[in-house]
Formats: structure tokens, C-alpha cells, sequence
């Protein structure tokens, strides 16, 4: 690693290759906290490269406890790190895209630059943590969703945990959390930080070969925030959106905070899904949980894709997809 972190301080780049063996390095543990903590400074300070995000994917790849399920699955989420404090958008609109009937593999981890990931959340609320292939499989079929908390799969997530949560600050594992989720569901929507990355996950998901979409707002947000246009990236191409192009209302920043705490993050999501959360929460949830489900198909477009959303929240099925996962313990 010292080699390694030479090259690196000296502004050079890593190929697809090195960057692996990196990242294996770490995740075996044969490198100590603080050339740790340096390896992931450095990407701060400097773009990450296509060759470094994929190298650094293959190794958690190649490392992690795989999950085999072959239904048509989806995953949503964001990187996070976007410093926006909102309340969990994505992991709320999961809950909506499964009680519309479009199962989905959720990946997350505990929030590291933000008060709430979607494990804290879902944690406090009482679901326990499992990568038991059995157990998952049951959750899915039972309540249309299933969740991968990171650390249970990922070695390399586990080591660095520490040292992410003293950092404090976003790295290069959140632009890998939605590119790694052990059970390679073909189809994803996933929010992102910059338009950069934004970039940098088109050609990867592009030589997937898998349905996807890529979302960045353009103040900022790693989701479809309605705060301002957002970028849609897909399979067909690229589009600046407006809210009022898709007949929404533009947001003001503050209806999306989730607050200080877990606790408050965890009744907003509660909220929602008792189809009781405020005009913003409720549009901005549906609004990303029906560009998902155009994105896997489930929907014929955005507008059948926005009926699908309310009526999975108005129904009460969205809040009895997350009962239903947490009675399948």
C-alpha cells in the first residue's frame, strides 16, 4: 500500500487492475488505519477515474457473499453524500415500487456524511439485519422486498467502517454502493452526486448490460428532489427535466429535511407509507418510485408509472409491503 499511495500523492492514476489489487489489499486487512484513511483521502482531493471505480468494483465483486435469486428484481438507491439531509427518499420509495407489485433488492449501509442511511432507519424500526439466502428469498416473495445491509457482504465495507464513520465525510465507497449489490439485479435506479459521476456510471451500466437509470438533480441532490430540473440518464439517453414538465409543483428544500435524528427520519418514512406524509414527501417519493418503475418495465411510461406509486400508497400496500418484511424475520 505505501507504493501504492506514493503513486497516488504523486497525481498519478491507478488502472482497473491496480485499483483491484488496491481494494483487495484492504479489504484483507493488510493495511493499516491510517494508509487507510490516506487511500480514501485522496480521492476527495481529485476526480475518481472509470478504471479506478471499476477496479475497486471488481474487488468488492469478487470478494462479496453472493445472493442468488433469479426473479426479475430491481434495486433502488443513491450514493448519499450530497450533504442535502433529506429524509429517505429512496428507501421510502422502495417500500412504494414493491407494493406496486415490482420486487425489489434493496443494497444499503448506515449513513455515514448523513444522519440516516437506510440501515439506521430500518434498524430502528426493528427489521434484523440477515444474509440468510433463505430468509431473503421468503421476505421477497412474502412482502415484494428484500434488504442487503452492506457490511454483512461485503469484507472490504466492514474494514473501513470505522474509519468512514470518524472521516465523516463522503468517499469513494458511496459512489460503490450502488454498483455492488451482491444479488446483481438487472434492472436499477440509482441517484448520484455529481453530473462527473453521474457520467462515470453510464459507461459502466452501459457495459452491464442491464436496465437502468441514473439520477442527479442539478442543485445537488443524489434523487429526483423536484427542487430544481433533475438529469435522467437511461438505456435510450439523457434528459434535463423540469418538474413542470412532468406536472410537478417545484419544491422548496426545507419540505424535504429529514431532521436531526434517526427517530425523526424513521416517522417520516412511517408517514408516508400511512399515506400521511406532507404534499412535498408524499410527490417527491412518487415521483422517483414511478421513474423506477418506467425504468424496469413494470410501467409503460412515467404517468402509468405515477398511478402505479399513489395507489400502491392510497391502497395501504405499500405500508403492508414493509409489515410484511418485518413479520418474515
Amino acid at each position: 500500500m505505501k507504493t501504492i499511495l506514493n503513486r497516488l500523492l504523486a497525481h498519478e492514476q491507478l488502472d482497473r487492475n491496480e485499483a483491484r489489487e488496491a481494494l483487495m489489499l484492504i479489504a484483507e486487512e493488510k493495511c493499516n488505519a491510517s494508509q487507510m484513511a490516506a487511500f480514501m483521502t485522496v480521492y476527495l482531493m481529485r476526480n475518481i477515474t472509470v478504471n479506478e471505480l471499476n477496479g475497486f468494483r471488481d474487488a468488492m465483486l469478487d470478494l462479496c457473499i453472493k445472493v442468488n435469486i433469479d426473479e426479475p428484481c430491481m434495486d433502488v438507491c443513491g450514493t448519499g453524500g450530497d450533504g442535502k439531509d433529506t429524509f429517505n427518499i429512496s428507501t421510502t420509495a422502495a417500500f412504494v415500487i414493491a407494493g406496486a407489485g415490482q420486487k425489489v433488492i434493496k443494497h444499503g449501509n448506515y449513513g455515514v456524511s448523513s444522519v440516516c442511511g437506510s440501515s439506521n432507519l430500518l434498524q430502528s424500526l426493528g427489521y434484523q439485519f440477515t444474509k440468510n439466502e433463505t430468509i431473503l428469498k421468503k421476505q421477497l416473495e412474502q412482502s415484494g422486498i428484500c434488504f442487503l445491509h452492506a457490511p454483512l457482504f461485503h469484507p472490504a465495507m466492514k474494514a473501513v467502517a470505522s474509519i468512514r464513520k470518524e472521516l465523516g465525510v463522503k468517499t469513494f465507497f458511496n459512489m460503490l454502493g450502488p454498483l455492488v449489490n451482491p444479488a446483481r439485479p438487472r434492472c436499477q435506479l440509482t441517484g448520484v452526486f455529481s453530473k462527473e459521476l453521474a457520467r462515470i456510471y453510464q459507461y459502466l451500466l452501459r457495459h452491464e448490460g442491464i436496465q437502468f437509470g441514473i439520477v442527479h438533480s442539478e442543485d445537488g441532490y443524489d434523487e429526483i428532489s423536484l427542487t430544481d430540473s433533475f438529469r435522467l440518464i437511461t438505456n435510450d439517453g439523457e434528459r434535463l427535466i423540469k418538474p413542470e414538465e412532468i406536472n410537478q409543483s417545484t419544491l422548496n428544500n426545507d419540505a424535504l429535511f429529514g431532521g436531526s435524528s434517526v427517530e425523526e427520519n424513521s416517522r417520516i418514512f412511517l408517514n408516508i407509507l400511512k399515506n400521511k406524509g406532507s404534499e412535498a414527501q408524499m410527490s417527491v417519493v412518487k415521483v422517483n418510485a414511478a421513474v423506477a418503475l418506467q425504468i424496469s418495465g413494470h410501467a409503460a411510461d412515467f404517468q402509468e408509472g405515477l398511478a402505479f406509486a399513489s395507489e400502491s400508497l392510497v391502497s395501504g400496500k405499500a405500508l403492508q409491503s414493509f409489515e410484511k418484511l418485518l413479520s418474515n424475520q
